[in-house]
Parts: C-alpha cells; structure tokens; sequence
C-alpha cells in the first residue's frame, strides 16, 4: 500500500466525518488498516472481481480492510 492511497482513503472518511454523511467508499487498497475514524463506514473493497461492502464496526479497528473481503468462493468439498 502506498502512503498516498491510504491518506486518500483517510482524507475522505475525515471529509465525510466533518460534513455528517455515511456515503459508501471504494477502494481497491485491501492492505489499509482500519483505524477509529473509520468505524461505522461502509467501504467497498475491491476482491479482484467486484467491490465487497464492509461495514466497519469497533472490533475491526487494528486489523487491514482486505480481512474482510474475501478473493475465493469457497464451494464445499467434493461430495462421495
């Protein structure tokens, strides 16, 4: 992640804080970390296919965006 993209991303939920809106971000950076500003966002991170919506609640602070948005469908295992 580049210093740039993650004070871009940081610089809207501060923009969107200050002005009381919850619109909803995209950002295709998954290795941002979540920090308190952030909680209660919904931020669109990229999966390599489509934006994933995640809400962002206090537990998640600390840990990086792209946690919770996962890159492969799990579709079971191979039935006998």
């Amino acid at each position: 992640m580049s210093d740039t993209e993650f004070t871009r991303l940081l610089s809207r939920i501060t923009a969107m804080n200050e002005a009381g809106k919850k619109d909803v971000v995209k950002t295709w950076s998954r290795a941002s970390t979540i920090f308190p500003e952030m909680v209660g966002h919904t931020i669109a991170v990229h999966d390599g296919r489509k934006h994933v919506p995640v809400y962002v609640t206090e537990s998640m602070v600390g840990h990086k965006l792209g946690e919770f948005a996962p890159t492969r469908t799990f579709r079971g295992h191979k039935a006998k």
